[in-house]
């Protein structure tokens, strides 16, 4: 019967409507939630066949849908642990069950283990970084992923492995002069050496280099203490045209007084030149650092976290991994903020900050929620308009039901 169907009908809407009101009510309930996603719903007409001279009134379905792709707006903190998404791409979080998840909510704090965690618990994963190189991504997969964990371990000190020597030559010297700098550079324990580079001029456009730990080089006989040595070819233009344009110097074991070692050191020269006027050193540099303690950490748009020691070194210890897939709006939102794939989602992939898909990563900075107040107070009149219409169609099918009982009487 027609009147039974419209009752039918108006209950479908009236439904349909208490849905758009719950997810308008998650919405702004969740207006200042970092990283949340605007939910919405949607609604699809649903026909039932009808003949015969009798309409068959139908209905409405809805279905949730999340903006998950549409990026909100960023807030500015002072935490470097706080970490917003400019672009594509999610946070690889881990849940206290050992399962992974995907977040854009990056209001990280270390726990009391050092592991960085957001509000909900989930801990932030990523690669361990080591000798600095980038770690091997596995990009369908979370495999080789471990906790980001920023955890003081006492006095940490290392030994230098590399470093640089940039210099101007004077052209005008005579052969056979000697022109001295030095370099300070740290062996296994952190103690400091002071490594002396002296170029000694051999012949026109020709110097040689020698490497000498000061500690221990004598004139001899026999010398002792030089570790590296070098010819210097520059052309006409006073420009260096030796190749290769780095000398690796010999370790030294068992030091004296310390039993530390000073390993093989890899010193770059590229920047060196012969011109007109006084001998400079423009400058040197040295990786390692003598003992100190963790102050502090950073974050770069790429993704990889520096521990920060008290003397001012900043050692690359982690990079974080991002991951996408290709329908984010698909993907199947969990309690805490956080998604996980999806059967129209697509395979999730991971990578790295500022590579492919993936956006940069920003620290100080929070991903605020992309609900729109206005639209959703506007929304919530909608729908108690539309709820009160099919409540009133539901009401006068329930009348002329009424009347059609009395004909009887």
């Amino acid at each position: 019967m027609s009147l039974y169907g419209s009752m039918r009908t108006g209950v479908s809407g009236m439904n349909a409507q208490s849905n758009r009101l719950g997810t308008v009510a998650e919405n702004i309930a969740n207006s200042n939630t970092t990283g949340y996603k605007r939910a919405s719903t949607e609604f699809s007409s649903m026909i039932l066949p009808s003949g015969g001279g009798n309409y068959n009134s139908g209905g409405v379905e809805t279905q949730v849908r999340y903006s998950i792709s549409q990026q909100g707006g960023t807030s500015y903190t002072t935490s470097a642990s706080d970490l917003a998404i400019n672009g594509g791409g999610f946070f690889i979080v881990q849940g206290n069950g050992g399962e992974n998840f995907l977040t854009r909510a990056g209001s990280f704090v270390p726990d009391k283990d050092g592991n960085l965690v957001n509000t909900a618990g989930f801990k932030l994963m990523g690669y361990e970084y080591k000798a600095g190189a980038d770690p091997t991504v596995v990009v369908n997969g979370f495999d080789g992923l471990t906790e980001v964990k920023l955890k003081d371990e006492g006095l940490v000190a290392s030994g230098s492995t590399k470093g640089a020597m940039e210099a101007n030559l004077p052209s005008g010297a005579a052969v056979g002069d000697e022109k001295p700098t030095s370099l300070v550079v740290y062996d296994s324990q952190g103690n400091t050496r002071i490594l002396d580079f002296v170029y000694k001029k051999t012949a026109a456009n020709n110097w040689s280099l020698e490497v000498r730990d000061r500690a221990t080089y004598t004139v001899g006989p026999p010398v002792t203490g030089v570790i590296g040595s070098q010819s210097l070819v520059f052309d006409g233009a006073g420009k260096l045209t030796t190749t290769p344009t780095t000398l690796t110097t010999a370790a030294i074991n068992n030091l004296p007084g310390t039993g530390a070692n000073l390993g093989a050191l890899t010193i770059d020269f590229t920047k060196t030149s012969q011109l007109g006027g006084d001998f400079t050193s423009s400058g040197g540099g040295i990786d390692g650092s003598k003992p100190s303690k963790m102050s502090g950490f950073e974050i770069d748009k790429e993704g990889i976290v520096y521990v920060k020691y008290g003397d001012g070194n900043l050692i690359p210890k982690f990079r974080i991994a991002l991951a996408t897939v290709q329908s984010p709006d698909k993907l199947l939102p969990q309690s805490g903020n956080v998604y996980s794939q999806g059967t129209d989602s697509g395979v999730i992939v991971t990578g790295f900050a500022g590579s492919g898909a993936f956006g940069n990563i920003q620290s100080k900075a929070l991903e605020n929620s992309n609900v729109d107040i206005a639209n959703e107070l506007t929304s919530m009149i909608e729908a108690q308009r539309n709820y009160t219409a099919n409540s009133k169609v539901f009401q006068t099918a329930s009348d002329l039901l009424e009347v059609l009982v009395n004909l009887k009487r």
